[in-house]
């Protein structure tokens, strides 16, 4: 390795983060956050780290997109079948983590996850771009397959079973999941590593409590 990775180091010093400048509610803090990190031009500032676990408490972890959040939680959409459904399917407790680098900063979401109603995932589906919702069909996500040319194949098939009809149906084995959480952490970078850190989660009468947490 031309460069070593523990000589690696970037000093954090663009912002502070205190409990007297954030909202009481941590989802209009996040709004606020991601608000930031859109109107700074970050490249998918919606992407974020899913972490799911298996009934055995097998973990794994993949980067997908957030579509929406509002009071309710935090929603994505993705293959019921895959792996992550497979898994929220024998384990509903699932972890966010959004990193924003440039603006030296990440989020941290813990909670429980359900999938969002038929017809949610049918007005989704149908905002996407045709070629993503003929994808949701020809793809069997996280399944082996021979060759690339399998999966162009399939796509090709697809494209012209639903050649003639102007709106591609959702498959019944594709659709959203919303997080409801009950921890969300936000973490400014500050030199010497010495992060800021505020915690909220919710106390016995379900009110959220802010608390700093040791960097």
């Amino acid at each position: 390795m031309k460069n070593s990775l523990n000589q690696l180091r970037k000093e954090y010093a663009a912002r502070a983060l205190d409990e007297g400048s954030v909202s009481l509610d941590p989802i209009e803090q996040f709004g606020h956050w991601i608000q930031e990190a859109i109107e700074s031009s970050l490249v998918e500032p919606n992407a974020m780290t899913l972490a799911t676990a298996s009934a055995d408490g097998r973990p794994s972890a993949r980067m997908v997109l957030l579509k929406e959040c509002n009071e309710k939680g935090f929603t994505f959409f993705t293959n019921y079948e895959s792996r992550k459904g497979r898994e929220l399917a024998q384990n509903p407790w699932a972890a966010l983590v959004f990193y924003w680098p440039e603006l030296e900063r990440q989020v941290r979401v813990e909670g429980r996850t359900e999938r969002v109603s038929a017809l949610e995932s049918d007005l989704y589906f149908q905002r996407r771009p045709r070629e993503a919702r003929l994808g949701a069909w020809a793809s069997r996500q996280g399944e082996v397959v021979a060759s690339r040319g399998v999966i162009e194949k399939q796509m090709q098939e697809v494209s012209q079973r639903y050649m003639n009809l102007d709106s591609v149906p959702r498959p019944d084995s594709w659709g959203g999941y919303r997080l409801t959480p009950d921890l969300l952490e936000f973490w400014q970078g500050r030199p010497h590593r010495l992060h800021d850190r505020l915690r909220y989660q919710r106390d016995d009468q379900r009110v959220w409590v802010i608390e700093r947490l040791s960097p």
